[in-house]
């Protein structure tokens, strides 16, 4: 492909080779290859979860609860008392609420009978499993989690909600169409099987290049892991300083460039900034040895080097989201360790640099789990993009597999298309080299945030980052908790500004000015501050109504020049032509 920059990347180290035992049995690597293959064919049945890992973590569970004889008496007790409450249901009475985010039993119709005896014995019932997977204290924080997940996920399957002649919904939308949502239900089956088959998403009204990512620009440089895009003045003037967006490269960049209204990119063009952003490779097979130190050398600080060459020696705005935040502070902190002084400022969107508190995805990460996932990756090349979404989705599975399933399938209705759903289903993949080391660097060692983290070869430290920090976190983040987000605080001593913004992982940071219903709070602590503790923060910090979006921009602008004339798009006389209209190639790949 034209434009191609490579660079070679030390292959993952062969662990039979490098074993003594390996020499003496020429069989073991063969049979260890099989046991890769077994895995990864386990897997298809196990939505990618170790059974080993599992069973292991109710054993855990099991052994603690059989050497705890009071605590059974307890529940035995607990119990005896469900039952009372369900005599009392049966009898008419309202016993239990569901918990503030459970919308199965919202529908008027669950509250008459009989479906009100049905939804409160489930939750009657699951109350009560919910109270046994707690084993106490003895049981590892990783079993505990485990447990707890696995049998939600059981209970939830059993939901009366799930269940066609026990939802009065799905009973009424039969007998009002004569089955007809089934037929139609059959049909939005097929078309889902199709897109999971194919792996190609369906956008319905959505398509990338002509209603999403149309904010006009030019891909200034391309590489085997990133297209970079510079995007188009709108103005005769721009502040001097560039902004860098680097997005993770496990969803595709145009979450930051979904429609017009609520374009992050188009935002920030029209406040007078020269905006760059990575578009990320969904990468194949052939990829499946590329380090995470790839990531970073050919992802920011490749892109640093052009835009260096378009814009002068002026300093850059880095700006990360999630993992690609995450990337970005390694980046930060390797350069700073280096002498390297091109950025001007760090922003960091959802995005933890300590994972001791890295959300619910920790109950997939455990040493029996990535040997699993290793295995299966060792077989593909890469992580298939729809095991990733499966493990999202099942920690929200009321909300992202059951309700689909129940207004898609039974309901017969077509889920309403939106611009941040026809992203959600435009995955990516991973190369298997590059997420295990993310995964076991980062998720389970947590080695950059106890300096044990490399870059080079050569240890690095985010202490060493001397440029302000503008950090988002959001407050009902399932991935990135705001909490664990926070700690930037208590791993850099610089100035950091911290917004905590209403919604989620993806819908706090597309929070557009006129959106309805937004809020958040936000503080600047200063160079060599005391530390305050999150919580403590948030009762001191300032809550606005709206969109966090112009305080972002009014804190760029103070942290910027003058306005100025914008720089040519591109810069063919250092060798970085114009390739291509935004939104380019890469993120076209499925």
């Amino acid at each position: 492909m034209d434009g191609i920059v490579t660079r070679s990347s030390q292959p993952a180290p062969n662990l039979d080779a490098m074993s003594p035992t390996a020499a003496l049995d020429p069989n073991k690597a063969s049979l260890r290859d099989l046991d890769r293959a077994f895995h990864a064919a386990e897997a298809r049945f196990t939505s990618g979860l170790s059974p080993a890992a599992l069973w292991l973590a109710y054993a855990d569970w099991a052994l603690h609860l059989t050497n705890a004889p009071f605590r059974r008496i307890e529940l035995a007790g607990l119990a005896g008392r469900q039952w009372q409450r369900m005599f009392q249901a049966a009898c008419g009475r309202h016993v239990i609420d569901p918990q503030p985010q459970d919308h199965r039993f919202r529908s008027p119709a669950w509250q008459q009978p009989p479906y009100s005896l049905a939804q409160q014995a489930f939750l009657l019932a699951e109350e009560w499993w919910m109270e046994a997977s707690d084993a106490g204290k003895a049981v590892s924080r990783q079993s505990a989690r485990m447990v707890s997940f696995s049998m939600r996920q059981r209970l939830d399957m059993f939901s009366p909600s799930n269940l066609p002649w026990l939802n009065p919904d799905v009973i009424q939308r039969t007998a009002a169409t004569g089955g007809r949502n089934f037929s139609a239900g059959f049909r939005n089956f097929l078309t889902d099987l199709h897109e999971t088959t194919t792996g190609t998403p369906s956008g319905g009204a959505f398509e990338v290049g002509k209603n999403l990512a149309v904010t006009p620009g030019k891909v200034v440089f391309r590489n085997e892991l990133i297209e970079l895009i510079q995007y188009t003045p709108s103005s005769g003037t721009v502040r001097p300083e560039p902004v860098l967006i680097v997005p993770a490269w496990i969803m595709k960049y145009y979450i930051l460039d979904l429609s017009a209204h609520n374009s992050l990119i188009g935002y920030l063009v029209g406040q007078g900034y020269t905006v760059f952003a990575i578009s990320w490779r969904n990468p194949g097979p052939a990829l499946q040895d590329t380090s995470l130190d790839d990531y970073r050398e050919k992802g920011p600080l490749a892109a640093l080097d052009v835009i260096n060459a378009i814009c002068g020696d002026m300093p850059v705005h880095a700006c990360g989201y999630c993992l690609g935040g995450t990337l970005l502070a390694i980046t930060a902190a390797a350069m700073a360790r280096d002498g390297d002084h091109r950025l001007g400022s760090v922003t960091m969107f959802a995005a933890q640099t300590d994972f001791t508190e890295a959300g619910e995805l920790q109950m997939f990460i455990s040493e029996g789990q990535l040997a699993f996932l290793e295995d299966q990756m060792e077989t593909a090349g890469t992580l298939d993009s729809r095991k990733m979404a499966g493990a999202f989705q099942m920690l929200r599975s009321n909300d992202l597999i059951w309700s689909h399933m129940i207004n898609s399938y039974m309901l017969g209705q077509k889920d309403q298309s939106s611009d941040l759903m026809a992203w959600n289903a435009d995955g990516t993949r991973m190369p298997a080299r590059m997420h295990s080391e993310y995964l076991r660097h980062l998720f389970l060692n947590n080695d950059l945030a106890e300096g044990r983290f490399m870059a080079s070869g050569r240890p690095m430290s985010l202490a060493d980052i001397r440029v302000p920090f503008f950090v988002v976190g959001t407050e009902s983040d399932h991935i990135a908790p705001w909490h664990s987000v926070y700690k930037i605080n208590l791993l850099n001593p610089n100035e950091v500004t911290f917004v905590l913004t209403s919604g989620g992982h993806n819908a706090g940071i597309v929070s557009e000015p006129g959106h309805p219903h937004r809020h958040f709070s936000f503080g600047t602590r200063s160079a060599g501050a005391n530390y305050a503790g999150p919580d403590e923060w948030a009762a001191m910090a300032e809550r606005r109504d709206g969109s966090w979006w112009p305080v972002w921009t009014d804190w760029l602008d103070r942290h910027s020049g003058a306005m100025t004339k914008p720089p040519k798009m591109g810069a063919a006389a250092a060798g970085y032509p114009v390739l291509a209209e935004a939104p380019g190639s890469y993120v076209l790949e499925h």
